[in-house]
């Protein structure tokens, strides 16, 4: 393949008023990829002035969770090529990592492919609390791959070769650099869907996706020891062994007072906000007598029976 000629690849962009990050993402990968596709879930900002300016595929669709919104994408948006980039509106591509890609791309060996996250935190590159190498499968072939159907947490399952590559994805948000409540209200509500998760697989209210595997790679070992260990440990003591492993055993203290910031956010913010829905929820189903279900219908607006129905393009600017 032509180094000048971009990558048969359609990369998947889901925003919510992402405008302070929108731009950084697509200019790093826009002179690329062949074909990015962007779903938007009803942005209120510049988001969708942005998107335009990158590509005509900019669709709306109500969400639920990134899963759902991400298997929508998939089934209701005009996906161009057989390799799908999924990229987050927080993250950046190199030259050097699609280098890379296209070698793998080329040689046509593999039908995925797991790229190392390089998060960074209030200007600090995060390299230790075992938060470097994370590895996460970020592209591979359509007809080889699918998105687990959760709540919180979702990952592509590969039904095919996988490889780990070097490519570094630099996540470096405009939350999590220069507003910390920004944060901490995305925090809030990814811990709600946390929960939503746990309390799934508690009362095995359905069967969830899972790529769990103790013998698999890192990333399904990784969920092995979620749903088999650290879901089976206490409420309230999670937290603590959480901070303990990576900021103690994994060495986070290594990265300075964003490193103490950033760990101490994750277990005794977020970790510990988690369990007390969690709590909160139980609690509440015991005293009114009331499912899990109608616990999160009632206090939540959620409902962990519904799908997404909504087949319809609500909006579309590729016509």
């Amino acid at each position: 393949m032509n180094q000048n000629t971009k990558l048969p690849v359609t990369a998947i962009v889901m925003t919510y008023n992402e405008a302070r990050n929108l731009r950084a993402c697509l200019e790093s990968i826009k002179d690329h990829i062949d074909d990015i596709v962007i779903v938007d879930s009803f942005s209120t900002d510049k988001t969708e002035t942005i998107a335009r300016e990158y590509t005509e595929k900019f669709y709306q669709n109500n969400f639920i969770n990134q899963a759902k919104q991400f298997i929508w994408a998939l089934g209701q948006t005009d996906i161009k090529h057989e390799w799908i980039l999924r990229i987050d509106a927080d993250e950046r591509w190199t030259k050097e990592g699609f280098d890379e890609l296209r070698k793998i791309i080329d040689e046509d060996s593999a039908d995925g492919v797991y790229v190392k996250m390089k998060i960074f935190f209030m200007g600090r590159f995060i390299k230790h609390g075992a938060f470097y190498p994370n590895y996460f499968l970020r592209v591979y072939k359509r007809s080889k791959g699918a998105m687990e159907d959760r709540w919180m947490d979702e990952h592509i399952k590969v039904d095919g070769v996988t490889v780990h590559s070097d490519i570094d994805v630099i996540e470096s948000n405009y939350d999590r650099q220069e507003n910390i409540a920004l944060w901490t209200n995305k925090h809030n509500s990814y811990s709600t869907r946390e929960a939503v998760e746990f309390l799934i697989a508690k009362h095995q209210i359905k069967k969830i996706n899972t790529i769990a595997n103790l013998f698999g790679n890192k990333t399904e070992r990784k969920r092995w020891i979620k749903e088999n260990i650290y879901f089976k440990t206490p409420l309230f003591v999670r937290p603590f062994i959480y901070f303990f492993y990576r900021y103690i055993l994994k060495f986070g203290f290594l990265d300075g007072k964003e490193g103490f910031i950033f760990h101490t956010l994750h277990a005794f913010w977020y970790r510990f906000l988690v369990d007390a829905k969690i709590y909160q929820i139980e609690h509440l189903a015991k005293k009114y007598n009331q499912t899990i279900q109608e616990v999160l219908i009632d206090h939540y607006g959620i409902d962990i029976d519904r799908v997404n129905k909504n087949k319809r393009i609500v909006s579309q600017i590729s016509k």
